[in-house]
């Protein structure tokens, strides 16, 4: 079906669980995520979105159909691979776009894409924030609308983004983020520590961090008794990722912890945290 910009989409639509398999999912589902009409509900829907077609859609709905030749031929080379390597690559694109725009034009236009009805739209200008040459006080700024997204999967990318810068700069970027954890919103305070991570997951390896997981504890000691699950997990795996290289320094902290703290939720995370070293 075409979709107009004014179609409503169906209650039953909107109010899906989502599939748990691709092959599952409706095709007027994949339709309406892929003309970024709606947001995925799952892992398996955002895995499933076609960003090459919704780009091609988002492109025309900024204006900008003569560029659409131009940035599909860039992308050639990336077609049908992984949605993690291809969402980094679009963003390269529209840094190209955004950088040939007025500072006008191109405020509005990246206001258009960070604040998108489409997670997968809103996860470009994450990566835009993440690829861009700023100084990572500014990045870390900009990012923050997309820490804070209530959709997942802009909450991971954002992290995902700036893992490069900020392991390029460590001490500086713990030092920066130390007042995140401390911030009334959980997903600021879970990013803080995911972004740092020494390990991490879908992405790079911070060395820094794991010779010196020490040097995260002004990101992790404040959260020792976080009352987010979503935190406590994040912490938990942040002290599991440092237990691979450093076991012992890991068993102090959390012993540490448990002196100090009586609470349910530091039980947890220290538990979680020496999942791997039969604790």
């Amino acid at each position: 079906m075409g979709l107009s910009n004014n179609a409503l989409i169906p209650e039953a639509i909107v109010n899906r669980k989502g599939a748990r398999k691709a092959s599952d999912i409706q095709p007027e589902v994949l339709e309406w995520l892929n003309y970024g009409r709606m947001e995925s509900v799952n892992l398996t829907e955002w895995l499933a979105v076609d960003h090459v077609q919704l780009l091609r859609y988002v492109l025309g709905e900024c204006g900008l159909h003569q560029r659409t030749h131009e940035v599909m031929s860039a992308l050639e080379g990336i077609m049908g691979q992984s949605t993690m390597k291809i969402i980094p690559a679009i963003a390269a694109q529209w840094i190209g776009i955004l950088r040939e725009q007025p500072d006008q034009e191109r405020a509005k236009l990246f206001s258009h894409l960070s604040t998108h009805g489409s997670d997968s739209v809103r996860c470009w200008a994450a990566y835009v924030v993440g690829l861009e040459q700023h100084e990572l006080d500014y990045k870390l700024e900009l990012i923050r609308q997309f820490a804070a997204d209530p959709h997942f999967g802009v909450r991971e990318i954002a992290w995902m983004a700036m893992r490069e810068t900020i392991s390029q700069q460590v001490n500086t970027a713990i030092h920066l983020l130390s007042s995140w954890v401390l911030e009334e919103d959980d997903n600021i305070r879970r990013f803080a520590v995911e972004a740092t991570r020494p390990r991490g997951v879908w992405a790079r390896h911070i060395q820094e961090l794991k010779d010196h997981p020490e040097w995260g504890l002004p990101l992790l000691e404040p959260l020792k008794s976080d009352p987010s699950k979503y935190v406590q997990d994040s912490v938990s795996n942040w002290l599991n990722d440092a237990a691979k290289s450093s076991p012992d320094w890991v068993a102090y902290v959390c012993g540490t912890w448990l002196e100090a703290s009586n609470e349910k939720t530091t039980k947890r995370i220290t538990t979680r945290a020496q999942r791997n070293l039969g604790c």
